[in-house]
């Protein structure tokens, strides 16, 4: 995340899948539920604001949810937490992308899921609890730099497009997968995460 990403979100910029003007639409503002239509703005510049936007009315409706379609890339999630923590109030943020099929089911072979991550910030009497984690085993961004980097999983977190575990993160681009977190052993749970977050989003 963060610099990493710069070349890529330029190179986005350039060809216009990223805008770089505008606000979303808002398609429902129930004071308590609100969903933009983000229109491939920055993803980080509008999860802060409808981090911002949820704290502002949290206060008056206790819990608020606010729901991106049509975002940029989001970033770090954990990132985002601190907005809400800092004011006493607990957060939960998370993220897919139906464009992108990297993650296979448990148990299959054809990747369905983006690594779909969560995260959770949870406001303390002293420092926050700061939880970011994924569905997945690893990232789709972790495969590309040992790719780059001429590098290898730390273990079989990926599976080939014949459902063979590997090391291997050329596979992700030969039809293979990332497997959800629990791997080969206890995927199921990854995949019950990575349908939780595909529902909230």
């Amino acid at each position: 995340h963060g610099l990493a990403l710069a070349p890529r979100y330029l190179k986005e910029i350039a060809s216009g899948s990223m805008a770089t003007q505008g606000e979303p639409d808002i398609v429902s503002d129930r004071g308590a539920c609100v969903c933009w239509n983000g229109k491939r703005l920055p993803g980080v510049w509008l999860a802060t604001k409808a981090i911002d936007l949820a704290v502002e009315r949290a206060e008056t409706y206790g819990t608020v949810t606010v729901v991106i379609g049509n975002s940029h890339h989001i970033g770090c999630l954990a990132a985002y937490l601190p907005r809400a923590t800092g004011r006493g109030y607990m957060a939960i943020v998370s993220g897919s992308d139906p464009s992108q099929r990297s993650v296979a089911p448990f148990g299959g072979t054809d990747p369905v899921f983006t690594p779909n991550p969560i995260a959770i910030g949870i406001p303390t009497e002293g420092d926050p609890v700061l939880i970011d984690t994924s569905a997945s085993i690893s990232t789709n961004n972790m495969g590309a730099r040992l790719v780059r980097e001429g590098r290898r999983f730390p273990g079989l977190w990926a599976q080939d497009a014949t459902g063979q575990a590997t090391d291997d993160p050329t596979v992700l681009s030969a039809g293979g997968s990332i497997l959800p977190a629990g791997g080969l052993d206890h995927g199921h749970k990854g995949y019950a995460w990575a349908l939780l977050v595909e529902a909230l989003t």
